[in-house]
């Protein structure tokens, strides 16, 4: 039996309606005003060959060193398409789910059920906040970073300092446990140009083109613009360790961190 979907928002004639009068608009950015939404019902927008675009997500793009998520797309009469990556497209605020090779294609106007790897997602949202605390830890320009499932780093310009693995580890680990709220604010694009600090990467700019800028704040610790997804609260970071620190050309020191009790290979 077919199974009869609601959705947020309204009935299945409405969603049908709002596809009809929205499939040429942006996709609507669930994951900005809920990063802990595991599902939705979307509808099917358009698809190409690079895969598929749907009326509303709450899957994350490639983007500020954060991997895109993965999951599912499910049918109404049960056909699943495995998403094994999202990725930004050329418009703005254009998402691009890119289904496992082979999988067969849902037509543009289907319902679909939209679903994560929800751990494999919380586990970016953890290392991201843990990062913007190592940039508090480690207060020198940001050169580049990177996060995965296991482990991040970011790379530090230190300008001739040093830094102690096992003093940063235990800065880190303090902040985590003092469970600092971590929360999403928005500025003007030129409130940002004011305050140039507040971009923190100088290899990644802080997604702009829609008037505004998303910033993270952890109060007393750390503010900074980021279009990513972080946890709610530095506690649900949990322990980590610092695996290693080691050169990155003349000037840069790469930090790289992971789950404390993790067997990871830095």
């Amino acid at each position: 039996m077919a199974r009869r979907w609601g959705r947020a928002g309204g009935s299945r004639v409405a969603a049908a309606e709002r596809f009809r009068q929205t499939s040429a608009a942006m996709t609507e950015l669930l994951f900005r005003a809920d990063v802990y939404a595991r599902q939705c019902d979307a509808t099917v927008a358009a698809l190409d060959a690079r895969g598929i675009r749907l009326d509303r997500t709450i899957f994350y793009p490639l983007g500020g060193g954060q991997p895109g998520d993965s999951g599912v797309l499910v049918t109404e009469d049960g056909a699943t398409i495995r998403i094994v990556d999202t990725v930004k497209g050329e418009g703005a605020d254009e998402i691009i789910h890119v289904p496992e090779a082979g999988t067969p294609l849902p037509a543009a106007g289907t319902q679909v059920r939209a679903g994560l790897d929800w751990e494999r997602r919380h586990r970016h949202m953890r290392f991201h906040t843990c990062l913007h605390l190592l940039c508090a830890v480690v207060p020198y320009p940001v050169t580049g970073g990177r996060i995965a499932s296991d482990k991040a780093h970011l790379d530090f310009d230190l300008q001739g300092a040093n830094i102690d693995k096992a003093d940063i580890e235990v800065r880190l680990n303090a902040l985590i446990a003092a469970g600092h709220a971590a929360t999403p604010r928005w500025i003007s694009d030129a409130e940002l140009d004011a305050n140039p600090e507040l971009v923190k990467t100088m290899s990644v700019a802080p997604p702009r083109g829609a008037g505004r800028v998303r910033l993270i704040e952890i109060p007393g610790v750390d503010l900074q613009a980021c279009g990513g997804t972080h946890v709610a609260n530095t506690a649900e970071i949990g322990p980590v360790a610092v695996l290693k620190i080691r050169s990155e050309g003349k000037r840069n020191k790469r930090v790289v961190i992971g789950f404390a009790g993790e067997d990871v290979r830095a």
